[in-house]
């Protein structure tokens, strides 16, 4: 903790990130509730998340023990359809009154978008210039979008001054409340259990690949075994690693009984098992249709996995082609399979040569690194 800082403040976080209570305990995203314990200068954290009982069971949820860490829920809306769109205009109002009595409260407020939660917090931030308020864009800040998305990232361009907003990656001609932020996923004992795994693991006459994200049409899954049906598959490349859980997860199940190779499906995991499977893999594939900066990518970086990605967002300015990964010519099939075919000729000395670098590249996911910003750039 920087010196200057004393562990006074109170931190708001809004967002529509699902949370659950089981008998008296409540559990969180795994990732944002990792997020929020490491940010120690915050002596309260009040958290508002979308109340999701459904999550339960879901393992990449866990149990939240910082007792710094209060929470509450907001009935969660979305979904497909004109009644869901209603239902989201229905609670709109309940939503406005819960987060104008918390912000009155609070001294620094923390939103996550794109959500509706985060457009209710861009309003009222303007009638609040004498507090903080940090919004996080976890999304592509330049690519394609929805038009929701689309209002809400221009939106977040002429915020006051006030508001600081941080993004996955560095755009020419930005505001100066647009920060560049990397997704922090790497703590201190991953980078020490990363090095050990990148010393000994090598390119060996198997080669496993694995994809970590939602099953659904977005994120590539289904190209991705399409794909892999179309091809002459190389002999080495010995099993796939499905991890997360989505509504194509029957159908590619189906698709993958099919193929010569071995494919696992995990489901949603804990962090710790995730880390055994890329500790056991070679490659990481994500041909995902639209993307901020996946934080899978950089914890399979710290862990010796090459990813091969699609080029979008900020993407190419980590990752460069042929030197620490592949990046897909095009979101289909086709260029799926060529990227495949160009990890097959992945030497055993280019692979270390490959791995070395994402490793230390992986140093900007750390979250010692995220607090040091947001210590020095956000909550100063």
């Amino acid at each position: 903790m920087s010196e200057n800082l004393q562990p006074y403040f109170k931190l708001l976080v809004i967002s529509d990130t699902g949370i659950f209570r089981e008998k008296e305990d409540f559990y969180g995203f795994g990732p944002v509730v990792k997020e929020l314990e490491e940010l120690e200068f915050f002596k309260k954290i009040i958290w508002i998340g979308f109340n999701r009982p459904d999550q339960k069971g879901n393992r990449a949820y866990m149990k939240i023990v910082d007792k710094r860490i209060e929470i509450k829920t907001l009935k969660n809306t979305g979904g497909k359809g004109i009644r869901n769109k209603l239902d989201i205009l229905i609670q709109y109002p309940q939503y406005f009154w819960i987060l104008y009595k918390e912000i009155l409260k609070a001294e620094f407020i923390h939103s996550r978008a794109p959500s509706n939660p985060a457009i209710i917090a861009m309003f009222l931030s303007l009638f609040f210039p004498k507090k903080k308020f940090w919004f996080k864009y976890a999304g592509d800040w330049k690519g394609a979008s929805s038009l929701s998305y689309k209002l809400q990232r221009k939106w977040l361009q002429n915020l006051n001054n006030n508001a600081i907003v941080t993004v996955n990656g560095i755009w020419p001609d930005q505001p100066n409340n647009i920060k560049a932020f990397e997704n922090p996923c790497i703590d201190e004992k991953d980078r020490r259990d990363g090095k050990m795994v990148v010393c000994q693991k090598k390119l060996s006459s198997t080669i496993n690949y694995c994809f970590v994200g939602g099953l659904n049409s977005n994120k590539g899954c289904l190209l991705l075994i399409k794909a892999l049906l179309a091809m002459d598959l190389h002999q080495n490349l010995a099993k796939l690693h499905i991890v997360g859980e989505g509504n194509l997860r029957q159908e590619l199940e189906n698709l993958a009984d099919k193929l010569k190779i071995s494919v696992f499906f995990h489901g949603a995991i804990s962090k710790e098992e995730l880390v055994k499977i890329y500790e056991i893999c070679h490659f990481i594939i994500l041909p995902s249709q639209s993307e901020g900066f996946p934080k899978v990518i950089g914890e399979a970086m710290n862990f010796g996995c090459i990813p091969i990605l699609s080029n979008i967002s900020c993407i190419d300015q980590y990752i460069e082609h042929g030197r620490n990964g592949f990046l897909l010519d095009s979101i289909d099939v086709a260029g799926i399979t060529k990227s495949l075919y160009a990890s097959f000729k992945v030497t055993a000395e280019k692979f270390d040569a490959m791995i070395n670098i994402n490793y230390q590249l992986a140093v900007k996911f750390t979250y010692q690194n995220y607090r040091d910003r947001i210590f020095s750039e956000i909550f100063r």
